[in-house]
């Protein structure tokens, strides 16, 4: 019986064995013992689309939680090699070759493919010696030209292992995706039993707190031994950045989270998470670290559908204001102050200027709308958003206005709950007019189950008029681009404690070509007699804040 597409993809089925794959070198006859158990424990990736290519990703390890951080490979060079298909039996292959998995790399394959036909749906797999792994499906971006057809993306942010299981991810991969960005926090550096949830944490990490090579390489081998994640991964190519927990909670530029606690070797244990996440993740070879520098902000172009300006609100920040956590603080006024460095906000500005796309989208981390916590006259925002960078928040806001760019999304991660946001160039005068949306995507498990609420209960929204929903349970955002709008379903998990729980969509915006901010389409009806207007969540989260807690 002939698998069915979400068959083949979703269970991990390899079609064929590598022995029977023809027109492939052979491994060298002088490599040592061969590899007696799979070494695609991590599974496959692909990523960074473009319109003839894209990159190809796997990393051997058969033994994938080794506390070395090298999966259990033998310390030598192992030849991978791979096939490009048009359909997933491999029938009609159209590309094949060989790459090299060395120890270096934590044996670590990155395939960067050009020259292939834009808009296709293509299938891949890799072979290591006798062994085959498992199908994934991707696909090029359209021609820069063309228009082309709907574009369905995925997106998502913060999976924190212990806080749950990665139910998800494979809902996620059960709706087929062109497309998911991964907006960061894809591992969390934390020891076992050092952030807990109430009711305790339903699994652990492996290894002490990540500050080295082996533990990051051992760390983001433990989740992608996680098959719901590896079942996101296979079915659509990823387009990702990181946040902080990648690293070190908090941290920006070369200053780590806690003065107070020193951290000598920072810096290495920067260039060693920088290392790592370049290893784990379907980047292409312009990524490729260097010391304690790592390009990650870079535009992927869906044809003239859409631009995806990627960025990088790490890396090149100043330190936080007033010693982070929420505050009214004047520094964050500053308008020297900066989220992004000078020279990626005029990367950005100046993509805003050159682009001709229907929808101009910015793939981010942390909340770009302001949010104040108080109802009085005093402002408390977070220091760690770009309320602590107001002055880079106006610059890029009036940048695209300037530019006069179609239709402008911003997406967002970082503070593990839905929420939709109506942007604007005055956040204080209710008549500014709005300049385009926000979408903020939950949590994958971060934080625990969370719980619903009635639409527009949240204490914030009086006082934030431009807020327009938000939910804190754990989910994904799926989101649909046409060229006449943009279409986002907020998908959401009743509970992540225990696996297998079933998706559903709990509400759905609409943004229109050329009318910026966004139109509720669709509210799942919440029992106030049984709700929860404020979650033990939510509550936790804004003590935590004010007093300068950061979990």
């Amino acid at each position: 019986m002939a698998l069915s597409r979400r068959t083949l993809l979703l269970t991990g089925a390899a079609v064929g064995a590598a022995g029977a794959v023809t027109g492939l070198p052979a491994a060298s006859a002088a490599a040592a013992r061969p590899l007696a158990a799979d070494p695609f424990t991590l599974g496959v990736a692909s990523g960074d689309p473009d319109s003839d290519g894209f990159v190809l990703w796997t990393r051997l390890a058969p033994t994938p939680l080794a506390e070395d951080g090298l999966g259990g490979m033998p310390n030598r060079a192992v030849p991978v090699r791979w096939e490009l298909a048009a359909d997933e039996r491999f029938r009609h292959v159209v590309r094949r070759g060989t790459a090299v998995a060395r120890p270096q790399s934590g044996h670590s394959v990155h395939v960067e493919l050009h020259g292939l036909q834009p808009g296709r749906e293509y299938f891949y797999r890799f072979h290591a010696e006798r062994h085959t792994s498992p199908v994934g499906r991707t696909r090029t971006a359209p021609a820069p030209w063309a228009l082309g057809g709907a574009l369905t993306m995925a997106f998502a942010s913060c999976s924190q292992y212990e806080h749950g299981y990665f139910t998800a991810y494979r809902r996620l991969a059960e709706e087929e995706p062109d497309l998911v960005l991964h907006l960061g926090d894809y591992q969390y550096e934390y020891a076992k039993d050092s952030y807990t949830i109430p009711g305790g944490n339903p699994r652990d990490h492996e290894g002490p707190e990540t500050v080295t090579l082996a533990n990051y390489r051992q760390r983001h081998a433990q989740y992608k031994s996680d098959p719901d994640l590896r079942a996101a991964h296979q079915v659509a190519p990823w387009v990702v950045v990181w946040d902080d927990h990648e690293l070190d909670n908090n941290w920006a530029d070369e200053v780590y989270e806690k003065p107070e606690i020193p951290q000598p070797d920072f810096l290495a244990r920067r260039a060693a998470a920088f290392q790592a996440y370049y290893e784990n993740m379907p980047l292409r070879r312009t990524s490729i670290p260097n010391g304690i520098d790592m390009q990650l902000y870079r535009r992927i172009r869906w044809g003239r559908l859409a631009n995806f300006h990627m960025l990088d609100t790490r890396q090149y920040r100043d330190d936080q204001a007033c010693g982070d956590g929420t505050r009214d603080c004047p520094a964050a006024l500053d308008p020297a102050r900066s989220i992004t460095g000078a020279e990626q906000e005029r990367w950005l500005i100046d993509g805003f200027r050159r682009s001709e796309a229907r929808w101009d989208v910015l793939g981010q981390q942390v909340f770009f709308g302001q949010r104040d916590t108080d109802a009085g006259p005093a402002r408390f925002t977070s220091m760690d958003s770009w309320d602590g960078y107001v002055g880079s928040r106006d610059r890029i806001t009036r940048g695209w206005v300037q530019a006069k760019v179609r239709n402008t999304i911003v997406l967002t991660g970082d503070v593990h709950a839905h929420w939709a946001t109506d942007l604007k160039l005055d956040y204080d005068d209710p008549t500014s007019r709005t300049v385009g949306a926000e979408l903020v995507c939950s949590s994958i498990t971060s934080g625990g189950n969370g719980a619903d609420s009635v639409t527009g209960s949240h204490p914030y929204f009086p006082h934030n008029p431009h807020l327009r929903f938000h939910n804190n349970q754990r989910g994904y955002v799926l989101t649909r681009f046409t060229s006449r709008e943009l279409r986002a379903d907020f998908k959401v998990l009743p509970q992540v404690s225990t696996p297998g729980a079933e998706a559903y969509t709990r509400a759905s915006f609409v943004v229109e070509d050329r009318v910026p901010g966004l139109h509720q389409t669709y509210d799942r009806p919440v029992d106030p007699a049984t709700a929860t207007a404020r979650s033990l969540v939510d509550q936790a989260a804004e003590t935590a804040a004010r007093e300068n807690l950061r979990p």
